[in-house]
């Protein structure tokens, strides 16, 4: 249920006396939530890769294929939650956002025909044409 507009007006006072009054203690509240649970997969993720390095080298040392494969397979999983957990994370001081359904909705739908005229247009428009 989103905010009404008082209340947002009150959020957005409450967090100005915040950091009037802490500067210090409002930028570690700033950093929790998305940022944190998103930097908190990579790191867990990298250390899932670890182990699927380690696994591969055991079952290389042991000569048992299926050991290294479960290691490779682990690395390869742990790989692809590190970069979709890295892109999806805020940046610094920016606000998440809802994702990109959210951004489409103000938007209305084009289809690809559309989109590639409109890119054939600009670019004969740049031309001087």
């Amino acid at each position: 249920m989103p905010l009404s507009e008082h209340e947002q007006r009150m959020l957005e006072q409450m967090e100005r006396a915040l950091y009037a009054e802490d500067p210090k203690f409002a930028t570690a509240l700033e950093g929790s939530g998305l940022r944190t649970y998103t930097r908190r997969r990579v790191y867990q993720a990298a250390a899932g890769f670890l182990v699927g390095i380690a696994l591969l080298m055991a079952g290389m040392v042991a000569q048992q294929i299926w050991v290294s494969v479960v290691g490779f397979l682990v690395m390869l999983g742990c790989a692809v939650l590190a970069v979709t957990g890295w892109r999806k994370a805020p940046k610094p001081g920016e606000q998440p956002t809802a994702g990109p359904q959210a951004r489409r909705q103000g938007r209305p739908k084009r289809s690809m025909m559309d989109r590639i005229e409109e890119r054939w247009q600009r670019r004969r428009d740049e031309q001087g044409h």
